[in-house]
């Protein structure tokens, strides 16, 4: 069993709104279909689709007031929209992809996931089909409502299902000591302890951060897997095969992190 989350940077044009990479989530289709068959439970971020409109709407507060009503079911809808894009991607190249819409068996508390029900992906997983589950505007048992970010429900489902690896599919090799796009020098961090996290906290301050938390919240994210056991992996998802190579347990640039 293997959870492999898709970063929105990767599968959307983030800098144009409601843009998807049609390139990109064809190729990653491919690469996909190439590892196939696996246990596989694919999750994608919300890029140019919803996070402008969470935004825009301040979702992720919870709710404040009416006019955010319209914004919340705009920030759902966007993320269908993305999700159609990626399901007939992976059903074209002959994937049994279905989508899993988290807003209709998950709820949070303060942001964080309090009930999820994973029959229905278990189920879907051993008949043999490809989950297909997004981040997404939730109900919220405090808040009212929140966003529940793609890394939060990529490392729940691992756990719950007992995965034995967990991909982080990003727009960048792994996690740096700054960031590459702007540091010509940073480097890359193979071996990421979340023991000495701390210690690299600026790699979130200097990372692109969305309403979703950005590198740094990925790697906190990733704390229940690492200590559940499960090979947690961030490479870079915009690169030809390195999600093929990932999916096949093959070595590939990128992060792997520990306890």
């Amino acid at each position: 069993m293997q959870v492999l989350k898709l970063g929105g940077s990767v599968v959307t044009v983030k800098d144009e709104p409601m843009t998807a990479d049609h390139e990109s989530i064809r190729r990653l289709a491919e690469e996909i279909k190439a590892a196939w068959p696996t246990p596989l439970i694919l999750v994608h971020g919300g890029g140019s689709f919803g996070h402008p409109v969470a935004e825009k709407y301040g979702i992720a507060d919870g709710f404040i007031s009416e006019r955010q009503l319209p914004g919340y079911a705009k920030t759902h809808q966007a993320m269908i929209a993305l999700n159609s894009i990626i399901v007939d991607a992976l059903l074209d190249v002959g994937l049994p992809a279905i989508s899993v819409t988290p807003s209709s068996f998950i709820m949070t508390q303060e942001g964080r996931i309090t009930s999820m029900n994973l029959e229905i992906i278990g189920r879907l997983v051993v008949r043999g089909m490809l989950p297909v589950l997004y981040g997404d505007a939730v109900l919220d048992k405090k808040k009212g409502f929140s966003i529940l970010s793609g890394d939060q429900l990529s490392v729940r489902v691992a756990v719950g299902m007992g995965a034995s690896r967990l991909v982080f599919g990003a727009d960048v090799d792994g996690v740096y000591t700054s960031n590459p796009k702007l540091v010509a020098d940073a480097e890359l961090i193979e071996h990421l302890s979340l023991e000495n996290l701390e210690s690299y906290i600026k790699i979130g301050k200097a990372l692109t951060t969305d309403v979703t938390g950005g590198m740094l919240g990925k790697v906190e994210e990733t704390r229940d897997a690492v200590e559940a056991g499960i090979e947690v992996l961030i490479c870079n998802a915009t690169k030809p095969d390195f999600i093929l190579k990932a999916l096949r347990g093959e070595p590939v640039t990128g992060t792997v992190l520990t306890a």
